[in-house]
């Protein structure tokens, strides 16, 4: 069974997918960027980008009934590897262990230009 997952705390979808889709025991959470739902304006610069990114995500995980510690793979889209330090330090400060799987590509575009999207695969079974 598929259920769709909405917040009006995080940003409406830009196009015809969910913000995230439940499939039996596992959520699968949409690219997010830095769009701040309360002002639909993406934030500046790469820190605030980050953390507003990881509020949306989270903003989510809790529609979902669920949060980062349960989260089994991040993925993380950059505008530049150069911001890979911070972004690292940033997504550190959400996470413990044990750390969730991961991966970070340095892409050529994001949407409305941001520095960095994120997504995320939780594992919801208790």
């Amino acid at each position: 069974m598929l259920k769709a997952i909405h917040t009006d705390n995080a940003p409406a979808a830009l196009g015809p997918y969910s913000q995230a889709i439940q499939a039996g025991d596992f959520v699968y959470v949409s690219g997010q960027i830095g769009i701040d739902p309360s002002k639909g304006e993406v934030v500046d610069g790469i820190e605030k980008q980050t953390k507003q990114v990881l509020a949306n995500l989270q903003a989510i995980l809790t529609e979902a009934g669920t949060d980062f510690s349960k989260v089994v793979k991040f993925t993380i889209y950059l505008n530049s590897m150069e911001d890979f330090a911070t972004v690292n330090e940033i997504y550190g400060d959400y996470l413990t262990e044990p750390y969730p799987a991961r991966a970070t590509v340095e892409v050529s575009r994001l949407p409305k230009d941001v520095l960095i999207e994120m997504d995320v695969i939780v594992y919801t079974k208790k």
